[in-house]
């Protein structure tokens, strides 16, 4: 339950500065300045990238997922998985990065 609960509330509060007014909303440039700095070395991230591995979703394929959701996203990148290395993004940060990947739809 408390991991749950955990989660709604990452959940709300990604949300929430993902979906903030124009004047705090999510920065795609800086984005796509800490994704080629922290992604680039597993995930293709830009066009014109020539090494990532080959068993990981370019940033593209990402965006291009008919279920993609900027704010889920940002969420998946907050909440600890094993498949990636455990970064530490602040909510603004990883809203960046997902709204760097939802410019790539």
């Amino acid at each position: 339950m408390h991991r749950h609960l955990r989660r709604i509330c990452l959940l709300v509060a990604v949300a929430s500065s993902v979906c903030a007014s124009p004047a705090l909303a999510a920065d795609a440039d800086h984005g796509a300045d800490l994704a080629r700095r922290w992604c680039a070395s597993c995930h293709v991230v830009a066009n014109g990238q020539i090494q990532a591995s080959a068993d990981v979703p370019s940033f593209a394929s990402v965006a291009r997922r008919p279920d993609f959701s900027s704010e889920r996203l940002a969420f998946f990148l907050l909440d600890p998985h094993p498949k990636m290395p455990n970064f530490p993004l602040s909510r603004i940060e990883a809203g960046d990065i997902a709204a760097y990947i939802a410019s790539l739809r």
